[in-house]
């Protein structure tokens, strides 16, 4: 895992505001469920300075997504309210 050290001001995914990025070149398990900081990660390939391919996840806090308390509820219902990221 690294921190790359110019990112973008915004999410390239879903252009939101991030609190952090970090970059992986190998596998991860992500789990959001019960999170109490970050609401969403958004996931962008890449690939690093020798052309490997990279995954870089966009760290977005509930604040920044606007959900508040009742995301979860929203979530476990399947509804999305001003969510800008499509799901399948």
């Amino acid at each position: 895992m690294r921190v790359p050290d110019d990112p973008p001001a915004n999410c390239p995914v879903c252009d939101a505001a991030y609190d952090s990025v970090s970059v992986h070149a190998a596998g991860v398990t992500v789990n959001l469920l019960d999170n109490e900081r970050y609401r969403r990660v958004c996931f962008a390939p890449v690939a690093d300075t020798e052309g490997s391919p990279e995954v870089s996840f966009y760290h977005h806090t509930h604040e920044q997504v606007g959900a508040g308390d009742e995301s979860a509820e929203r979530d476990a219902r399947g509804e999305v309210d001003g969510d800008p990221v499509e799901r399948a």
